[in-house]
């Protein structure tokens, strides 16, 4: 099955067979861009899949907690076995649940939570079915994604997450209710010709001001921009 090979980055290797969603450029720019300063002692990572974000944040960071939550699963299974076999192993631990079961249990708040969740609104007809079936079975409505992000973040924390570029201000509205405010967002494009189509946002409790700023991958095929590689090159082996 095309995509089911293990994915190597510099320091970790991703498998991701039982997975329905692999391993994509969504998940590495989160789990790059995703910000650090504040030095956080536990993050959480909702709809975890294989696992890739709680990895790159482990790589990345000095966090001495980092739990990922994940539904399904063969998923679930697969991101115990990443997990396993990386360096952080004593780091990194896998719950098997849903966000509302997991806020339920959990009294623990959070100083970094990511998320990249699935994309209901971008389901093709006729696509992979297995990947579909993903997506629309781990569709987490995003009011109850920031029901239980503002359960569970931190007061001084940061939730990040990345959406559909269409998206992005339906759910900073949302977020505002809950008083999470952006503090960074990153527009992505493809390459310079396209449109936007991604939107990475870091968002806090009660902060005024948001910085923007905007990407572009590549100037043409596989001529990947400075920012590009400047911004993944810790993870992918050939930048």
């Amino acid at each position: 099955m095309a995509g089911s090979k293990p994915f190597r980055f510099k320091q970790f290797t991703v498998q991701q067979d039982r997975c329905a969603m692999k391993v994509g450029t969504d998940g590495v720019l989160l789990g790059a861009w995703a910000p650090i300063d504040h030095n956080p002692v536990s993050v959480l990572d909702i709809g975890a899949g294989t696992g890739l974000l709680s990895l790159m944040i482990a790589q990345r960071s000095s966090a001495e907690i980092i739990d990922a939550i994940e539904i399904q699963d063969m998923a679930f299974e697969q991101c115990v076995e990443n997990f396993e076999g990386s360096k952080w192993s004593d780091r990194l631990y896998a719950y098997h649940a849903s966000l509302q079961e997991f806020t339920e249990e959990v009294e623990d708040q959070y100083e970094l939570i990511l998320s990249n969740p699935p994309f209901h609104s971008e389901i093709q007809t006729g696509a992979d079915p297995q990947r579909e079936m993903a997506r629309q079975n781990l569709f987490l409505p995003f009011p109850e994604l920031l029901e239980g992000v503002s359960k569970l973040l931190d007061r001084n924390g940061i939730f990040a997450i990345i959406l559909p570029h269409k998206e992005s201000a339906s759910f900073i509205e949302l977020a505002l209710a809950k008083n999470l405010h952006p503090i960074k967002l990153l527009a992505v494009r493809g390459n310079p010709e396209v449109v936007v189509k991604r939107s990475l946002i870091a968002f806090q409790f009660g902060s005024t001001g948001c910085e923007h700023k905007e990407l572009v991958i590549e100037h043409g095929r596989h001529e990947y921009s400075d920012a590009y590689i400047a911004l993944t090159r810790d993870f992918y082996l050939k930048m």
